[in-house]
């Protein structure tokens, strides 16, 4: 799973270590707030994976509470806000803002965002109807189409998709929430929407289950003019038959995401990050989208390591720039 050899049992240790009764602040019954994204993401079900994982991994020791969030760009602003230890999902772009000081987190103070891991990776659905007439994204042009929720960070990617293929100024962007998305889709209320999330993501699988749906793939010159406009976005291909009714593969773009800290004790961050290593292989096999996590996408995740931490990648051959 590292660079470096590494054995469960040196794993459990660290995390044995950082758990160890005697005047620790995760021996303490630290509270520990998680935040991802809304209930019908595919992040809020593994925030709620993440944080029954850590309470049993911990003995009790540290109590999680996962909370609802519209997304990315709420998460970041809060983490400049809230007192008490905050564990929150955001991609690097968001958090080098934050940390540049650049709109919408202005007045928050950001300088203690700390990195945990990675996440799976943000991966964009264009959702349309099957028997519309709409097969490519360019064909969205003159339509409806809400491009995520209000003030998210997908409806700010989406955005930027869309005038980077030169079709931004004819999309019609009607004003509705994203979670009215699917039903309004149903009922010819709009020509699609867009979701943001590690797939399979719930809200489209539920969809796909009573309605034909088609998930517009990027052409290849496509995806190389939304990497050249935004370098942290990639090509990946959603396979055909993870949403029913779609047997082809789907070619989208999907963008990095890391689990972040503010407000964290070193001791309980490193019980997170060892915990979360250790049983990441048996989250895997409940929820497969754990599978493509690796320390290798730690460096990319754009905020310093958090302290607690730093010696517990070092010794496994990961280091920040």
């Amino acid at each position: 799973m590292f660079h470096t050899p590494l054995r469960k049992g040196a794993l459990t240790a660290a995390l044995a270590a950082a758990l160890a009764i005697g005047g620790t602040a995760a021996s303490a019954e630290t509270r520990v707030t998680l935040k991802s994204a809304s209930s019908s993401s595919s992040y809020y079900v593994m925030m709620v994976q993440l944080g029954e994982m850590l309470q049993t991994q911990s003995d009790g020791e540290i109590l999680p509470t996962v909370e609802e969030s519209q997304g990315s760009v709420q998460n970041v602003t809060e983490a400049g806000r809230r007192s008490g230890a905050f564990l929150f999902t955001s991609p690097p772009n968001l958090i080098a803002d934050a940390l540049a000081g650049a709109d919408p987190f202005t007045g928050g103070n950001y300088d203690g965002l700390r990195t945990l891991f990675p996440m799976p990776f943000i991966t964009i659905h264009m959702v349309v109807r099957a028997d519309s007439d709409i097969t490519t994204v360019a064909d969205l042009a003159g339509r409806s189409f809400i491009s995520g929720g209000t003030g998210t960070f997908c409806q700010r990617q989406v955005a930027s998709i869309f005038e980077t293929l030169g079709i931004a100024d004819s999309v019609t962007a009607p004003e509705m929430e994203l979670s009215g998305a699917p039903a309004a889709l149903r009922n010819n209320q709009v020509d699609g929407y867009a979701t943001c999330s590690s797939h399979p993501t719930p809200q489209v699988q539920e969809l796909a289950a009573t309605l034909p749906v088609r998930i517009l793939s990027f052409t290849p010159e496509e995806q190389a003019a939304i990497i050249a406009a935004n370098p942290s976005a990639g090509a990946v291909s959603i396979a055909g038959g993870t949403y029913a009714g779609i047997d082809a593969a789907i070619d989208t773009m999907a963008v990095p995401v890391g689990a972040f800290a503010v407000n964290m004790d070193d001791d309980t961050a490193l019980a997170i990050v060892a915990a979360f290593w250790e049983q990441r292989e048996d989250m895997a096999e409940t929820n497969p989208w754990w599978a493509g996590v690796s320390p290798e996408l730690v460096p990319q995740l754009g905020a310093p390591l958090h302290e607690g931490v730093t010696a517990f990648y070092a010794e496994r051959g990961v280091t920040l720039p």
